[in-house]
C-alpha cells in the first residue's frame, strides 16, 4: 500500500478543545485546514479558540505561510475529507460513534489518506473495525493544548500497515511533534496511564480532607513537575541512588512500594467529592477567565521549553 508522507491539507473532525488545538498547529505549519463538526455554534467557537492561541504560536515563530484564512469549515463530513491527505478525527470517546464516523470517513478519503484518531485510550482495532481499508488507520493521540505540547502517542491496530505507522511518525515529527510509538495496543496508552494514576492518588487525598485541590498543585508544580519538565521519572531516581545509581535506588527506595500509601482504585465520585473539587478549583481560578489562564498557561509552556533547550544545549544532553 501507498501513504502519503508530504501533505498539504489537514482535516480535522471535532473542533472541541482537542480538535481546536490539532487546527491551530496545522495552521501554524502553514497547510490548509478542513474542519467539521456538528455542533451548534462549532465554527465560530473554533475560531475564537484560533484568535486566543494564535499570539502564543507568533512569539515561538510560525511558518511564512501560516495564517487563520487557510481553515475552511466543512458542512459535511464527506466534504471535509475528501481531498485531505492527513485526516485527525478528534470526536467524543464513545465507541459507537467513532466506528460510524470512521465507516464514513474512511468511505469519503483518498485512498492513500492516512486517518488518525485522537482518542485518549479507545483501541484502535475496535474501532476501525468497519473502516475501508483499516490499514492506513491509527491512533494519534496529543496533549493539550495541542499546538504547544509536542508529546503524540502513535498507536497501530492489528490491521495498521507498518508503513502508516512510520509515515504518520514523519509527518507528526513535521508539524513539529515528538511522535512516541506505543508498541502494544493497551487501554490509556502510555502517558494517560500515568496520569490516571496520580488523578486517582490526588482525588483521594481530596476525599480524604488531607489536601485541598490548590495544595495538591503545589505539591506537583513545586516538586515533581519541575524535574518532570526535563528529566522524566526514571532518570530522576537514578540521580536520587547517588553515584551507585538506579540499582542502589531500587534497594533503598524500593520497599517502599509495599507500603499502603496508595489506594490504587479510584474514590467514588460522589456529590460531596465532586463539589469539594468544584470549590477547590474554583478558588484557584480566582478573579480569571478559561481564555485568560489559556494565555497564561501558553506563556509558561513556551518559557519552559525555551529554558530546558537552553539548559541542554550548554551541558550538550
Amino acid at each position: 500500500m501507498s501513504v502519503i508522507t508530504n501533505i498539504r491539507t489537514f482535516a480535522c473532525l471535532g473542533v472541541g478543545v482537542i480538535g481546536s488545538g490539532w487546527v491551530v498547529r496545522a495552521l501554524a505549519q502553514g497547510l490548509d485546514v478542513v474542519a467539521w463538526d456538528p455542533g451548534p455554534g462549532a465554527e465560530q467557537q473554533l475560531r475564537t479558540n484560533i484568535a486566543n492561541a494564535w499570539p502564543a504560536l507568533e512569539r515561538i515563530g510560525l511558518k511564512p505561510e501560516a495564517s487563520p484564512a487557510r481553515l475552511r469549515f466543512a458542512a459535511t463530513v464527506e466534504e471535509c475529507v475528501q481531498h485531505a491527505d492527513f485526516i485527525q478525527e478528534s470526536a467524543p470517546e464513545r465507541e459507537d460513534l467513532k466506528l460510524a464516523l470512521h465507516a464514513q470517513i474512511s468511505a469519503a478519503a483518498k485512498p492513500d489518506a492516512i486517518i488518525a484518531s485522537s482518542t485518549s485510550g479507545l483501541l484502535p482495532s475496535d474501532f476501525y473495525a468497519t473502516a475501508i481499508h483499516p490499514e492506513r488507520c491509527l491512533v494519534g493521540h496529543p496533549f493539550n493544548p495541542v499546538y504547544l505540547l509536542p508529546l503524540v502517542e502513535v498507536v497501530g491496530g492489528r490491521q495498521t500497515a507498518a508503513a502508516t505507522v512510520e509515515a504518520a511518525m514523519q509527518i507528526y515529527a513535521a508539524l513539529g511533534m515528538r511522535p512516541l510509538r506505543v508498541r502494544k495496543e493497551v487501554p490509556g496508552f502510555i502517558a494517560d496511564r500515568l496520569l490516571e494514576a496520580i488523578w486517582r492518588e490526588a482525588l483521594h487525598l481530596v476525599n480524604d480532607g488531607i489536601a485541598t485541590t490548590g495544595e495538591i498543585d503545589d505539591a506537583i508544580r513545586f516538586g515533581a513537575g519541575i524535574r518532570w519538565s526535563f528529566m522524566g521519572t526514571f532518570l530522576t531516581y537514578t540521580l536520587a541512588g547517588g553515584d551507585a545509581g538506579m540499582r542502589h535506588f531500587m534497594a533503598q527506595f524500593g520497599p517502599a512500594l509495599e507500603l499502603p500509601w496508595t489506594h490504587l482504585v479510584a474514590p467514588q465520585l460522589t456529590d460531596a467529592l465532586i463539589d469539594r473539587v468544584v470549590d477547590g478549583t474554583t478558588k484557584q481560578l480566582g478573579p480569571h477567565t478559561i481564555k485568560q489562564l489559556e494565555r497564561y498557561r501558553d506563556d509558561a509552556i513556551i518559557s519552559v521549553i525555551a529554558a530546558v533547550e537552553e539548559a541542554k544545549a550548554r551541558h550538550g544532553v
